[in-house]
């Protein structure tokens, strides 16, 4: 997942898929039952959050400036998405995550995706490689795995 642009001439980037970036709480969380929610309206929750430095990070700046409010009051800061589902499980807790995310979890899963709108939370998903340099057998199997498995998720739009 990248933020920008592959800057350095090193690398190669292959696009896999954009991604969207979503709201979740989990289901009993007093948020899941309404059917829109503006952003603006989370501003005062209970935050689970990567490093506001984090591409997660940027996207929460980017939702709450082009509303005119400051970064969130984040409760707890990690980048361990184990311990913010865990988190959301709670019911006490709001985050946000890649959409793509969504499509692994197992169906009757403790998270919902909240009715928030995210319009400019999208980001490029891909692999990164080294110029000029033949990826050894067992990441070329990895690559061709990624490759499949983002298939569904790029033609979803």
């Amino acid at each position: 997942r990248v933020s920008g642009a592959i800057a350095y001439p090193r690398y190669d980037f292959e696009f896999l898929f954009d991604d969207a970036y979503v709201v979740a709480a989990g289901t009993q969380n007093q948020w899941v039952r309404r059917r829109r929610i503006g952003i603006a309206e989370l501003a005062n929750e209970l935050w689970v959050l990567p490093p506001a430095d984090s591409v997660i990070g940027s996207i929460v700046t980017d939702a709450f400036r082009g509303r005119g409010l400051d970064y969130p009051r984040v409760s707890v800061v990690t980048d361990c998405p184990h311990m913010r589902i865990s988190l959301l499980a709670t019911g006490r807790f709001v985050t946000i995550f890649p959409a793509s995310a969504f499509r692994f979890l197992a169906k009757r899963s403790e998270l919902k995706i909240l009715p928030v709108e995210l319009p400019t939370a999208r980001r490029p998903n891909g692999i990164v490689t080294l110029k000029n340099r033949a990826p050894s057998p067992v990441a070329r199997l990895f690559i061709d795995c990624a490759r499949e498995v983002a298939k569904p998720l790029a033609k979803q739009k």
